[in-house]
């Protein structure tokens, strides 16, 4: 049987008008590829019966494996259930077992039963329920033709601790010697796809290496991938090359994020830092506090967005900003030097711009956004001309922030 006779199958109207992206699907393919195997498809129905029983007819006639996600729940548009008694030509009986652990739930956590809950017991007659500790709702496993369905609940946190105790199990027994997939992910700022694609030195790479690209703006995802026993090593010479090449534009790998990775090198430097943001509107504050340690480094953050907060609490002289604008070099030197002196920080960072989509004029258009350092080596300012609707030039100009942050505590580390 091939590792990759599996199929996925999730249900929800949301899912196909654009509410809510597909997040089980991407779970699910990224588990299995760390352990040797690949989807052969995956597919998305409505909350509709006949859509949910098609589907399925489907996909029993060319995969061994089935997982299906969604409409396990109490509420009338929870119709997996009945779809798969009825494609397997099942009837629908309340499951003991099933009912017992919706009792032990609501019994668990302190929770009053609604009567509807009882609806997530009724199972195709020969399924066999599977224990949702997160949840109220069961998921159960089905045999029909060869074939192995799994059904899993819609929520994403409850699906991926099920899948990993009820499903992997089973597929690494059915298919076993699957050949695992290594894979590092670097992310990189500052070079587009097409200019890291040629900096990457492929003749030099091991056998076997595979590179991949991926998105998550403003940064580009490298991605190194290999199988075999001496995968790990190959990883390794492949990594070294790469980072000879892009290693000065690398802002986090793996499960790191560049938001984290900057506080670290903050902390390790032992600087501490003052932030006074206009167009990104708390943006770059919002990133660095995301990451637990983040009082070793942050003093304080303001979110001066008026030209009146920026007079009254960084002290930018109205005449300034009368002859020059919020939007201009001096505004920023200003912004970042009077924040500076008033806190004593050895790091005081500004950002003022215009994000759009309005604001914009024939001298600075949308996307004109100016950065600003204070330190002890004096004020360095930089004007950027981003692109992009609102969300991305507030992305762009924090991430250009915080790799000035980057590059500034490296310096002061490596002294």
């Amino acid at each position: 049987m091939p590792p990759y006779d599996i199929a996925i199958l999730t249900t929800g109207d949301e899912l196909l008008s654009g509410e809510i992206s597909d997040s089980n699907t991407t779970t699910i393919a990224a588990i299995l590829s760390a352990h040797g195997y690949r989807l052969r498809c995956s597919l998305s129905v409505p909350d509709q019966e006949k859509e949910i029983v098609a589907a399925l007819q489907y996909l029993l006639g060319h995969v061994q494996f089935i997982i299906i996600t969604g409409g396990l729940g109490p509420t009338g548009d929870d119709r997996t259930a009945r779809a798969a008694a009825r494609a397997l030509r099942q009837p629908l009986v309340v499951n003991e077992e099933a009912l017992d652990m919706v009792h032990q739930w609501f019994s668990r956590n302190n929770r009053r039963m609604e009567p509807s809950n009882e609806k997530q017991a009724l199972l195709p007659q020969w399924a066999q329920p599977l224990q949702n500790q997160r949840g109220t709702a069961p998921g159960f496993r089905l045999q029909h033709a060869g074939c192995e369905l799994f059904f899993l609940p819609g929520v994403p946190t409850e699906m991926e601790v099920m899948f990993k105790q009820s499903v992997l199990p089973v597929l690494q027994q059915k298919i076993p010697g699957a050949n695992p997939l290594q894979q590092r992910t670097f992310k990189l700022f500052g070079l587009s796809e097409p200019k890291v694609d040629r900096m990457i030195p492929y003749r030099q790479l091991p056998e076997g290496i595979e590179v991949a690209f991926a998105l998550d703006y403003p940064l580009v995802l490298v991605k190194l991938k290999a199988r075999g026993n001496d995968a790990e090593l190959r990883l390794d010479q492949a990594e070294a090359l790469l980072l000879k090449e892009l290693g000065d534009h690398l802002m986090a790998r793996d499960g790191e994020t560049p938001e984290g990775n900057v506080g670290k090198l903050l902390t390790g430097a032992g600087l501490t830092l003052s932030l006074a943001e206009s167009c990104t509107g708390g943006l770059l504050t919002t990133l660095l506090t995301s990451q637990p340690g983040a009082s070793a480094f942050l003093e304080r953050a303001a979110v001066t967005y008026a030209d009146s907060a920026k007079a009254s609490w960084l002290k930018v002289p109205t005449l300034l900003l009368q002859q020059h604008g919020a939007v201009s070099e001096n505004c920023a030197r200003a912004m970042a030097s009077g924040l500076r002196h008033t806190t004593g920080t050895d790091l005081s960072l500004a950002i003022t711009g215009i994000a759009g989509p309005d604001g914009g004029t024939k001298e600075k258009p949308v996307g004109t956004v100016f950065l600003s350092l204070a330190s002890t080596t004096g004020v360095h300012v930089k004007k950027y001309s981003f692109t992009g609707d609102r969300s991305r030039i507030q992305r762009m100009s924090a991430t250009m922030a915080l790799e000035w942050l980057r590059r500034f505590a490296l310096q002061q580390i490596e002294k």
